[in-house]
């Protein structure tokens, strides 16, 4: 009887502690389980946040990019208009004066002032018709009248000489006299020709290749001399040069007078 008694305590104490195990084991398997479902849920989180931060990052360092790149454009716009409109307005109106307006444009003015190289605009080229007369075209681009010498100072040369004494000075019409300058309004030319060979002499200099001008003889320094190419097969024998008139016509009737050296 006691071995019954026995066995069967000690089975229900087997099957008390088989129970107690179970419950363990649950418990442990219920803690895994819940570690293991909480971890993905809190990685997604975690990057979610990560992943908003660098958009929010990036949208702040594109912001920045496209301010910076909007002024620098702009300056830089800005400020290449400016160096343009300088440059531009500076080689058109050729001096100070010529930008103003309202001068003083009477005769009288003119013999009291001297025209200065910067209101004078110069320029050469063949006479239309012509194989050996040159065009010499002096502009006024001041506001006010002014005044030159009866005609322009005029030499011929070598453009490459080191020496110039041995350049060719034109014939000029003699025994001058009247008003003290040739008057010169603003926007006007006055106008003088030469010609390189009136004679049409085949005995004629070909190493001439350069036309030097000095507007104003008398009152110019030679720093003012303007300098001038003709070209080849340049033919220069006993040039002639007239005084300035106010048209072609009338400059090649005054060379045809030239007849003393200047």
């Amino acid at each position: 009887m006691r071995t019954n008694r026995n066995r069967k305590h000690t089975a229900a104490l087997g099957a008390a502690l088989t129970a107690v195990l179970a419950l363990a084991l649950t418990a442990c398997g219920g803690d895994d389980e819940g570690t293991k479902s909480a971890g993905p849920a809190d990685t997604s989180a975690s990057a979610d946040a990560t992943t908003n931060a660098e958009n929010a990052k990036d949208k702040d360092k594109d912001k920045d990019a496209a301010t910076t790149d909007g002024a620098t454009t702009a300056g830089g716009s800005t400020d290449t208009a400016g160096t343009n409109t300088s440059k531009t307005g500076a080689a058109k109106t050729g001096g100070s004066t010529g930008s103003t307006s309202g001068g003083d444009t009477s005769d009288s003015y003119a013999y009291k002032h001297p025209c200065e190289s910067g209101d004078l605009s110069v320029r050469v080229y063949a006479r239309e018709g012509s194989s050996t007369q040159h065009v010499i075209e002096v502009n006024n681009v001041g506001a006010n009248s002014c005044g030159l010498s009866y005609f322009p100072r005029v030499s011929l040369g070598a453009a490459n000489a080191s020496d110039h004494s041995g350049d060719i000075r034109p014939l000029v019409p003699g025994g001058l006299g009247g008003a003290p300058a040739y008057p010169v309004k603003p926007k006007t030319a006055a106008i003088a020709v030469i010609d390189l060979n009136p004679s049409g002499s085949g005995n004629a200099l070909t190493w001439i290749n350069e036309l030097n001008v000095l507007a104003d003889g008398d009152h110019m320094p030679n720093a003012d001399q303007l300098n001038f190419a003709l070209g080849p097969n340049v033919k220069v024998h006993d040039p002639k040069l007239g005084l300035y008139e106010s048209s072609i016509a009338d400059a090649v009737s005054s060379m045809q007078q030239a007849n003393t050296k200047p």
